[in-house]
């Protein structure tokens, strides 16, 4: 019995989403406890892996961040390639409308962010943090509304999450970049050549790629550049079809998401979600980094998806996800802030300081909370009944 409900929870579509909240709830009640200073030392506490003195040294907080989030974003790869292989980002008459709202969910929550925070040198670098949509957890409170809405909607949200992801790696790339060490990116690219010569003759063994994808990521990361984005080019290199047919990246994809799901995005939100409350008042919220944050989230994603599929769809220029209100729409364009685990790690490559790593934690918590819930309710509210089957069975 137990085990079957176990099983059950682990095959709902929100049982992601579920976890994270766990997790991040777990990590501000030990944050907030006598166990606070354990928290704090066992994520500051230093491991190393070097030979002759020569290798990485870091707190286990950054090989969180930097190693098994590489993990993370080498799945987000996996999933990208395969969507504009074979997928919903095949079709570019597809994409048009996702994925300008997609830019209007990165642009405006961009801009809410600096209108708080411009005065301030120290703050105003951390502008790209609302910009992203957690995927796991938007879907995860969309499956909770269950089949009120049509799946045209979902469809809608995966797609615009994957190109927010999409933007999210480029910014990473543009705009994270610590001092660059030419030498070891330049290093970095013997392994990249040699993935790309495999995936061009459809090698049929995966290993050797993975292993030239680890030692891409420690190249990458002693470059300066950040490593996770070694995750993202070792996933491109994973071919689609091996030379029987067989197709290596879906085995990898789904072999590794539920590791992902269900350990490696749990145990981030856990190390990076440890608000520490003591001291703070509402007059805390209304700081500007946490302000300007959750203003991102809440309203610049909001009005940034929203308001582009309406200026898109209103003269034509692309259609409504079939079977699907504008009420639904604005409760997804909300969905679309929940902002929690790429905003999380976007905050950490912005700021070091713990002070203000527990605005942007508070900040994110917060807007993400503000915009689960607003969909929610949006969604309960214009979906009374199950979508009809004639819409389920068109998608």
């Amino acid at each position: 019995m137990l085990l079957r409900a176990i099983d059950r929870f682990f095959s709902h579509e929100a049982s992601g989403g579920i976890l994270l909240i766990v997790a991040a709830l777990a990590a501000m009640i030990v944050a907030n406890s006598a166990l606070s200073g354990v928290y704090e030392g066992v994520l500051g506490a230093y491991l190393a892996v070097t030979i002759s003195g020569e290798g990485l040294e870091k707190p286990l907080i950054l090989w969180i961040n930097d190693g098994l989030m590489a993990i993370f974003f080498f799945l987000i790869g996996l999933e990208l390639k395969r969507e504009l292989l074979e997928g919903k980002l095949k079709n570019p008459s597809d994409v048009v409308l996702p994925g300008m709202a997609a830019v209007g969910g990165m642009v405006l929550p961009a801009l809410f962010f600096p209108a708080f925070n411009w005065g301030n040198p120290v703050t105003v670098g951390g502008w790209a943090i609302p910009a992203a949509t957690d995927i796991a957890f938007a879907l995860g409170v969309l499956a909770l509304v269950g089949d009120r809405v049509p799946s045209s909607l979902k469809i809608f949200l995966l797609t615009l999450a994957i190109l927010d992801d999409m933007g999210a790696i480029l910014i990473i790339a543009l705009f994270y970049t610590a001092e660059l060490k030419v030498d070891y990116l330049f290093l970095a690219l013997i392994p990249a050549v040699l993935m790309f010569w495999m995936n061009m003759r459809r090698w049929h063994r995966v290993a050797p790629i993975l292993l030239l994808g680890v030692v891409m990521w420690f190249f990458v990361l002693k470059s300066g550049v950040h490593a996770t984005l070694a995750g993202v080019l070792t996933a491109f290199f994973i071919p689609l079809k091996d030379k029987w047919g067989k197709s290596p990246l879906h085995s990898i994809e789904h072999g590794l998401a539920p590791y992902v799901l269900f350990g490696i995005i749990p145990i981030f939100a856990f190390a990076n979600a440890g608000v520490v409350l003591t001291g703070i008042s509402f007059a805390d919220l209304l700081a500007p980094l946490p302000l300007g944050i959750a203003s991102g989230l809440v309203l610049g994603k909001m009005v940034g998806v929203f308001g582009i599929t309406y200026l898109m769809v209103r003269p034509g220029l692309a259609r409504k996800p079939h079977g699907a209100n504008w009420a639904q729409i604005f409760g997804v364009a909300c969905l679309a802030g929940i902002g929690f685990t790429m905003s999380l790690f976007i905050g950490s490559l912005s700021f070091d300081d713990q002070e203000l790593m527990n605005g942007v934690r508070l900040g994110v918590l917060c807007g993400s909370l503000i915009s689960g819930v607003t969909g929610f309710v949006a969604l309960r509210l214009s979906s009374t009944e199950p979508a009809p089957a004639e819409v389920q069975a068109a998608q």
